[in-house]
């Protein structure tokens, strides 16, 4: 669909839409990250001074039997030692780039960094209190504040990065990006980048040389010109971000552009992998005899995220497991006396590397349910097309009960004790909804399928089918610990 009645910049106005026009005429985009920074010194600060009170007063106060009560609590002195690590901790922060614009609102990397700051905090102390006879202090109280310190900037964190999504949904902390190439790859990037605008990029639109300039391409995307137009948009715009779509561009044309702005201290360039359709698993450059190369990783998870992954869920799925026992028993008694039929339903799926295995839930369905959906030809197709029913007949009086409130997926705990599934992973899905995934169908079978996930804390059966693909390949793509660790936390206001 071309608009080429429409001057460009009548184009990119719309990409941009009108409440990112209006944000800048109030506070510049240099002014508005600058004041989140000192909103996000300011939290720091506070959370900091928050966390070493509250460990000295757990550790002099609490009466907990795991501290030694001969050591005299010292207010003074311990106020002193306050006053002092809180600059030692920003300091930290700053060296670990905390306070960097490039780490913020994005991905788990923040809460990783905050964790590392703070252990290296506790260690310099602790190496500095070994080594020295001036500086004596309590162990509890050490421990408690790398801990507190962690858990509460890193909480405060989250919370200002909640706001700041919310701002960049009024147009405000926002970055003006192009992307070149509007190929296959490059229109795929768009999308990706269109349906995550907690990213924070605003995207103009698209140069390309093949396209004809007014073409609309992707949402309210469209082709902006040639590459000799690059310049002009990238000053006239100040744009911030450049994307590559590297299987767009000619090495001539990669080069010309890095020339230009490789080193460009306002304009970040990126390039794309050629892969990022199809690869999930993740790549890395090693250089041999001398040669950057490119290699494709065989699995998606290191050796440190499988042990990290299989520890937490060992140990919150057994701790699960023991919390909900009584209300475990309660279901199966109740699913056994509302209608004829096993307590369980056991559905085979796709797991890791392309094996099957049967996934365990409550059976919510009554047992002859297909001879009830075969009198409803319209139920039949929806189940086709979208693999739910809206108001499914089949559903039992407990099963809705169960299903409202995800409690039939309580025994895929088992699973995941039998390495199965994951607490945290991309939506499980049957043999036959492989195809339904076409080229990311490799990419989802590189990790174990999870009780919950990305798409789950998304709006669940409110989501399309193409949005769950997404979701899934996110997470793959992006996965860590953290994110792990953040998706289990949203989880539960979820249900």
């Amino acid at each position: 669909m071309t608009s080429s009645a429409q001057p460009i910049s009548t184009l990119i106005e719309v990409s941009l839409g009108r409440k990112v026009q209006h944000s800048t005429k109030w506070l510049s985009r240099l002014h508005q990250r600058r004041l989140y920074l000192a909103a996000l010194l300011v939290s720091d600060v506070a959370l900091l001074a928050g966390a070493f009170g509250l460990a000295y007063l757990l550790r002099f106060y609490s009466g907990l039997p795991i501290f030694q009560t001969e050591i005299a609590p010292w207010p003074s002195y311990y106020g002193t030692l306050i006053l002092a690590f809180i600059p030692v901790w920003v300091v930290l922060f700053w060296a670990y780039r905390l306070y960097d614009w490039d780490i913020l609102l994005g991905g788990t990397r923040e809460y990783e960094l905050v964790f590392h700051a703070s252990v290296t905090g506790a260690v310099a102390i602790t190496v500095v209190q070994f080594l020295s006879d001036f500086l004596t202090i309590a162990r509890g109280w050490m421990g408690l504040s790398w801990l507190l310190a962690f858990v509460l900037v890193g909480a405060g964190r989250f919370v200002l990065r909640r706001l700041a999504y919310a701002a960049r949904r009024h147009g405000y902390l926002l970055t003006p990006t192009l992307i070149v190439g509007a190929n296959g790859e490059g229109r795929l990037l768009g999308e990706q980048l269109l349906v995550w605008p907690t990213s924070g990029l605003t995207l103009l639109g698209f140069i390309d040389e093949e396209v004809p300039a007014g073409t609309r391409l992707v949402g309210n995307l469209y082709a902006l010109g040639g590459l000799e137009k690059l310049d002009a948009y990238v000053e006239q715009y100040a744009v911030e971000e450049l994307i590559l779509a590297s299987s767009a561009l000619s090495n001539e044309s990669v080069l010309a552009i890095f020339r230009k702005y490789g080193t460009a201290p306002n304009v970040h360039l990126r390039l794309s992998s050629r892969l990022f359709d199809i690869m999930t698993t993740g790549l890395e450059v090693k250089e041999m005899a001398y040669v950057p190369l490119i290699g494709v990783n065989r699995v998606r998870l290191s050796r440190t995220d499988i042990v990290l992954k299989t520890l937490l869920d060992y140990g919150m799925t057994l701790a699960g497991l023991a919390l909900v026992a009584p209300m475990f028993l309660l279901i199966a008694v109740l699913v056994k006396l509302d209608s004829p039929g096993p307590i369980f339903y056991r559905r085979r799926v796709m797991g890791l590397n392309g094996g099957q295995f049967e996934a365990l839930k409550f059976r919510t369905m009554h047992i002859n349910g297909d001879q009830i959906l075969a009198n409803n030809p319209a139920m039949l197709d929806q189940l086709a097309t979208s693999h739910k029913i809206k108001g499914d007949p089949r559903i039992t009086r407990v099963g809705m009960f169960l299903r409202k409130y995800s409690l039939d997926e309580l025994p895929q705990l088992i699973n995941v004790l039998k390495r199965d599934m994951s607490l945290v992973g991309p939506r499980m899905i049957s043999p036959p909804e492989l195809k339904q995934y076409g080229q990311w169908a490799m990419n989802l079978l590189t990790v174990r399928p999870g009780l919950t996930g990305l798409w789950q804390v998304s709006g669940r059966s409110d989501v399309t089918y193409e949005e769950r693909v997404r979701l899934d390949m996110f997470y793959i793509r992006n996965y860590s610990i953290w994110l792990d660790l953040q998706l289990m936390l949203r989880t539960l206001p979820v249900v």
